[in-house]
């Protein structure tokens, strides 16, 4: 099989053959048809974060594919059954956060992409407790961003706790903000999209945005005060600037949600205005199977739509350029 891998870190991946992988007990091997690039396998090819992967390893954490072969002990899945295989790639079930639904939480989590080889290529293992079905009808190339793009937005959402008369600001309408915008307003809420795109924007208002900030022209912070401060801010730019921007836009008890995970990133929380104001910063990471479950049934509803270009695996280091320099205008998906 293919493989695009990370030989050393900060290094060009390499497209090279590898024996197909076998199933070990409770594992499936999948036979990849799409991946989503999102740039967190950007930051884990580069070694962008404190805890660093061990080259050589396989990216890819929106992997979607058919089982093909299964490991022992597997029984709720079949061959030619399409699954979709997430950033939280095993997480032990048995401790607080895993018993309470905070599976994402867990520390002994394995990172598909990350801890283990991901889905850079043309098959894959993958716990098959956390290998969820995709439902028919659903194209793959689809699939592949709802497994983090769309789940990670969605449970952004939850996380804020956003209602239908609420203002919701999404900082960065990208691969996971075009999702966001439609996530809120399947939630009921205004929504106000900044961006420093003209082609980002005009998707944003494709996609239902009710206000549209040009960050290169406007104050965010300033325009989200003239409508009353956001009710929550999602922070998806890997700009650490623009998270300070979306907490100085929220009304007092609004919660700012940080998503992305610029290398190196600090925000500055002023006391004073936090404490007056109520305000929160919060985090949030990815989503559990049951979030991704709730993302594939609302897609495969027709609720919402995923923005993409495919593109060949071969493709993948000019792909990764791409995204740095800000010319995709969603998400690339790998088209195997």
């Amino acid at each position: 099989m293919k493989a695009a891998v990370v030989k050393s870190l900060g290094e060009p991946l390499v497209l090279e053959e590898r024996p197909d992988p076998l199933p070990g007990p409770g594992q499936v091997r999948i036979r990849v048809e799409a991946s989503g690039l999102c740039h967190t396998d950007i930051h884990a090819a580069h070694g962008d974060w404190p805890v660093k992967p061990t080259p050589p390893f396989v990216p890819g954490h929106e992997g979607v594919g058919i089982v093909e072969a299964l490991g022992e002990g597997v029984t709720h899945l079949s061959p030619g059954q399409r699954v979709a295989v997430p950033w939280l790639g095993w997480a032990c079930g048995r401790c607080e956060h895993c018993l309470t639904g905070w599976e994402t939480l867990c520390e002994e989590q394995i990172n598909t992409g990350y801890g283990t080889d991901g889905a850079y290529a043309e098959k894959m293992l993958a716990h098959a407790d956390f290998a969820l079905p995709v439902p028919d009808g659903v194209d793959p190339r689809e699939a592949a961003p709802l497994t983090c793009a769309g789940v990670t937005t969605y449970k952004a959402l939850k996380v804020a706790g956003v209602g239908p008369a609420d203002l919701v600001a999404i900082s960065g309408v990208g691969g996971l903000g075009h999702l966001a915008v439609q996530y809120a307003k399947i939630a009921g809420a205004t929504v106000a999209a900044i961006d420093i795109s003209d082609d980002k924007l005009r998707l944003a208002e494709e996609l239902g945005a009710d206000i549209l900030i040009d960050a290169r022209e406007e104050d965010p912070a300033a325009v989200l005060q003239q409508h009353g401060g956001a009710h929550a801010a999602l922070a998806l730019a890997v700009n650490e600037e623009t998270f300070a921007t979306a907490l100085a836009g929220l009304r007092r008890g609004g919660k700012l949600v940080m998503v992305a995970l610029p290398a190196d990133g600090i925000v500055q929380v002023p006391v004073f205005s936090t404490v007056l104001g109520g305000t929160s910063v919060i985090g949030s990471i990815v989503g559990t199977r049951q979030d991704l479950a709730e993302v594939f049934r609302l897609h495969a509803a027709g609720r919402t739509r995923v923005v993409y270009e495919t593109r060949p695996l071969s493709s993948v280091n000019e792909c990764i350029d791409e995204v740095l320099h800000g010319r995709v205008r969603a998400r690339i998906v790998f088209d195997m």
